[in-house]
């Protein structure tokens, strides 16, 4: 969680929360880590919305060649469909020639 920050030993995190007890004082101390907290939350929320965007578009590349052999596919039905019936069409006016 705190990769960024570095190695934080518990003397280093007393310190700092120390420093935040002195500056904000202590009426205000709980205000404030709850305020963080639901920032640090919010960051997480949009952070993983984010990624999940870029993995539904990395999945969609993934998917590309899917759906572009699915198009062929209903493509050469549909050219195939049409060759049938003109085949049939053709059959059908010979029979009425005779």
């Amino acid at each position: 969680m705190f990769g960024f920050i570095g190695n934080i030993g518990p003397w280093e995190l007393i310190f700092i929360l120390l420093i935040a007890l002195i500056v904000v004082g202590p009426g205000k101390l709980p205000e404030v880590a709850k305020g963080m907290g639901k920032a640090a939350r919010e960051f997480k929320k949009a952070t993983s919305g984010v990624q999940k965007e870029i993995n539904d578009v990395m999945k969609f590349d993934d998917d590309k060649p899917t759906i572009k052999k699915e198009y062929e596919t209903i493509v050469n039905t549909k050219q195939e469909t049409a060759v049938e019936k003109a085949e049939a069409a053709e059959k059908a006016e010979e029979k009425t020639e005779e």
